[in-house]
C-alpha cells in the first residue's frame, strides 16, 4: 500500500471489479487444481497464436485412454467412435474441469495429450457432467484432444442446441421474425461431413412460423441480417420435420450453411392475423429509426381495394386525385386507424400491401360511398416522404406558445369528434415539450403556467370520457398541487369523485369552489344538485340490494340483490336513466375549446365500493354498525 507523503493520507487501490456468477464458479473450481493433477504434452503443434476465449465455440475430437494405453472411448471412427466431433461453448457449456482449463491453452489444429487425476475429470466433487456408463472415473486417465476449430459463437438456444458462426457479415441490423418471408440459399451436412442438402444456385423460399424448415434453422436465421452468410449448428432436439427436411432419422446434429439473400418484412400489426402489412419494395434508411414513428406530415400514394372476388378498386390517388399524393398529419385521426398504424412503420420510398379488417378500416371512419359496411379492404401504399414536426429549439417564447396552441387546437378537434385517446395524445405531447421550456420573466411564467394547467385539465377530461376516473383525479391533483384553489381543477376532480361514487370527496370539492370563487357558485350549485341526485339513486339501489336482509327470523338465510321487477335483477350496477343527459352548468368550466356538454356516465367498476357510503348509513339507522350476512 502506497503512502502520500504530502498529506499523510493513504492511496487506496481501485475497487475490485465484481465477478459474474460464472467467473466465481470457475475460480472456485480452479482451486481444486494441485501440482501434477493436470498435465499437458503437445503431440502436434497448431497454427497461429490465437487460443480459444470465453464465448468461443470449440470443435474437437477426443480419445480417452487409461494409463496403460487402453482406449476407453473416442469420437474417432478408427477407435470405435461415430466420427462426430464434440462442440463446447467456453463459459456456457458444462464440461469436466480438465477441459475447462485445458482447451483455452490450445492452438487451432493442435493435438495435445492431457493427463488428469480423477478429481480433475468425472470424479470431481459436484462434477457438472455425468460419466458415461462403465467409465473408469476413479482412475487417472489420458485425454487426447485435436482442436479442429474455434470461433466466436452466437448462442441462439439456451440449451446450446442452436449455435451460429458468422462467415460473412450482413447489411443493416434488422433481422427477420414471424411471419417474415425469407429467401435463402441453404446447404446442410451432418456433423461428420455427410451432405444432406446439396448446394444449388436457386434459393429456397419460406415463411417464418409455418414450420417449413426445421425449428433450429428457423431460430438461427432469425438472428441474421440481409446478405449475411453463416453456419448454424443444430442439435437433434431442435430438428423438426419440415418440407425442407422430411427425414430426420439417425441425425444427431446438422450443420446448415446459409446465405440470407433477402427477406420481406411482414408484420402482424394486431397479433391476431387480421391487420397484416407486407413490404414489397424496400425503402431507404434503417428500420425503424428512419420511419415516421412520431406525428409527422406524410405524403403517400395509395390504391384501395375491396377484398372481394373482383378486388374492386374504390379509390386510387393517381387516378382519382389528379395524380397528386394524399397529404395528412399522423396522430390526428385523418385516415383509418389501420392505415396510419402501417404507414408509421414504413421507410421513405417503401411500398407495402396492407390487408385490414373493417373495425380498423372504414367501420369507425367516414366510409367512401362504394365501400359497404363491414368490408375488409386492401391498400397498396407508397410512402413518398414525410416531414417531422418543427423542433422547438431556438424558438422564442411567443413562437413556442403558438406551436403549442396549434397542437392543442388539433386535440380539441379530436375531442369534439369523440377521439379521446388521440386528443389526449396531443395534449400529452405539448406537456412533454413543456418540460424543456423555461420562461424568462413573470409575465411569460404566468402564461406558461396557465397553459400547462389548461392542458392537464384537458387530459383529465379525456380520462373522464374514457372512464378512467382515478387517473383523471391524479391529473387534476397536478394542477391543485401548484394551485390549491384552482376552481376548474376542483370542478373536474369533484366530477370524477362523483362518478367513482366517492360522494363525500366530491361534495368537498364542489363546496370549496364556492368558497374560493363566488362566480363559480352557479356551476357548483348545479354540481351539488346532481351529486344529491346521484346519492339518492345510490341509496335507492342499496335499499333494493339489501331489502329483506333484516326481515328474516334468527337462523333464516337472507339473500342479497335478488329483488326483481318483471323477472329482471335490479341488484346490478346499471347506469342511471340520465346517463347521457347534459349538465349545462359544466359549460363554463375548463374544456377543450368551449367544453362540450358534460355527460354523466354511470356504470363503474366495484358496485360495493360505489354503494357502501349509503349502505353504511342504512345500517346505522337500524342501530347496527356492522352487518353479517349468513
Amino acid at each position: 500500500m502506497a503512502h502520500d507523503a504530502g498529506d499523510g493520507g493513504v492511496e487506496l487501490p481501485p475497487p475490485a471489479k465484481k465477478k459474474s456468477p460464472a467467473e466465481e464458479e470457475a475460480e472456485k473450481r480452479r482451486k481444486k487444481l494441485t501440482p501434477g493433477s493436470l498435465m499437458k504434452s503437445i503431440i502436434r503443434s497448431g497454427s497461429g497464436d490465437a487460443t480459444p476465449a470465453e464465448g468461443d465455440q470449440v470443435i474437437l475430437h477426443c480419445t480417452t485412454r487409461t494409463m496403460d494405453g487402453i482406449i476407453v472411448n473416442s469420437t474417432r471412427r478408427e477407435h470405435g467412435g461415430k466420427g462426430i466431433p464434440l462442440r463446447f461453448v467456453l463459459g456456457k457449456s458444462k464440461m469436466i474441469l480438465g477441459f475447462a482449463e485445458g482447451f483455452p491453452t490450445m492452438l487451432k489444429g493442435e493435438i495435445a495429450m492431457f493427463k488428469m487425476q480423477p478429481k480433475i475429470h468425472y470424479a470431481e466433487d459436484d462434477c457438472p457432467v455425468a460419466a458415461p456408463d462403465g467409465f473408469p472415473k476413479d482412475d487417472e486417465l489420458q485425454f487426447e484432444i485435436e482442436m479442429l476449430d474455434f470461433f466466436k459463437a452466437k448462442v441462439v438456444a439456451e440449451d446450446l442446441g442452436v449455435v451460429k458462426k458468422i462467415v460473412e457479415e450482413g447489411k443493416g441490423w434488422e433481422t427477420p421474425r414471424e411471419p417474415y418471408e425469407i429467401t435463402a440459399r441453404i446447404t446442410a451436412r451432418t456433423a461428420d461431413g455427410k451432405e444432406i442438402i446439396p448446394s444449388k444456385e436457386e434459393a429456397y423460399f419460406f415463411t417464418i412460423g409455418k414450420s417449413e424448415v426445421p425449428k433450429g434453422l428457423e431460430m438461427g436465421i432469425g438472428t441474421m441480417a440481409r446478405k449475411e452468410k453463416a453456419i448454424i449448428f443444430v442439435s437433434s432436439a431442435n430438428l423438426t420435420k419440415s418440407s425442407l427436411m422430411p427425414q430426420l432419422e439417425g441425425l444427431e446434429e446438422v450443420h446448415f450453411y446459409v446465405e440470407l439473400v433477402q427477406f420481406i418484412q411482414v408484420r402482424d400489426m394486431l397479433g391476431d392475423g387480421r391487420l397484416i402489412k407486407r413490404r414489397v419494395v424496400d425503402g431507404k434508411g434503417e428500420f425503424p429509426m428512419d420511419c415516421p414513428l412520431h406525428d409527422s406530415l406524410l405524403r403517400v400514394h395509395y390504391k384501395g381495394m375491396l377484398l372481394d372476388e373482383l378486388k374492386s378498386v374504390f379509390y386510387d390517388t393517381r387516378a382519382d386525385n389528379d395524380g397528386k399524393p394524399l397529404e395528412f398529419c399522423s396522430g390526428e385521426g385523418l385516415v383509418p386507424e389501420g392505415f396510419e398504424m402501417c404507414v408509421r412503420l414504413m421507410l421513405p420510398g417503401e411500398k407495402s400491401i396492407v390487408t385490414c379488417p373493417p373495425d380498423f378500416a372504414y367501420d369507425k371512419f367516414p366510409r367512401p360511398a362504394n365501400v359497404p359496411e363491414g368490408a375488409h379492404v386492401q391498400w397498396e401504399i407508397e410512402l413518398l416522404g414525410f416531414e417531422m414536426p418543427k423542433d422547438w429549439t431556438g424558438l422564442t417564447f411567443e413562437q413556442i406558445m403558438d406551436e403549442a396552441d396549434k397542437i392543442k387546437n388539433t386535440g380539441n378537434r379530436l375531442f369534439k369528434e369523440g377521439k379521446f385517446e388521440l386528443a389526449k395524445a396531443k395534449y400529452d405531447k405539448v406537456l412533454r415539450e413543456y418540460n424543456h421550456v423555461h420562461p424568462h420573466d413573470d409575465e411569460e411564467g404566468k402564461i406558461f403556467a396557465n397553459s400547462r394547467s389548461s392542458l392537464h385539465l384537458n387530459v383529465a377530461f379525456c380520462y373522464q370520457k374514457m372512464g378512467e376516473y382515478r387517473k383523471s383525479i391524479e391529473t387534476c391533483n397536478k394542477v391543485l398541487d401548484a394551485n390549491p384553489v384552482h376552481v376548474k381543477a376542483l370542478y373536474r376532480r369533484g366530477t370524477s369523485f362523483m362518478l367513482l361514487g366517492e360522494f363525500d370527496d366530491a361534495k368537498n370539492d364542489f363546496e370549496k369552489m364556492i368558497t374560493v370563487d363566488k362566480s363559480s357558485e352557479p356551476d357548483a350549485t348545479a354540481a351539488l344538485l346532481k351529486l344529491k341526485q346521484k346519492e339518492q339513486e345510490a341509496e335507492k339501489k342499496a335499499r333494493k340490494q339489501f331489502k329483506g336482509l333484516f326481515d328474516k327470523k334468527p337462523g333464516e338465510i337472507s339473500e342479497v340483490g335478488v329483488e326483481s321487477e318483471g323477472g329482471k335483477d335490479v341488484g346490478g350496477a346499471g347506469g342511471s336513466d340520465d346517463a347521457t343527459s347534459a349538465d349545462t352548468g359544466a359549460n363554463t368550466m375548463d374544456s377543450p375549446t368551449r367544453e362540450p356538454e358534460y355527460a354523466f356516465e354511470e356504470e363503474r367498476p366495484g358496485l360495493l365500493g360505489r354503494l357502501w357510503p349509503s349502505a353504511r348509513r342504512i345500517f346505522s339507522s337500524l342501530g347496527m354498525n356492522r352487518c353479517t350476512i349468513l
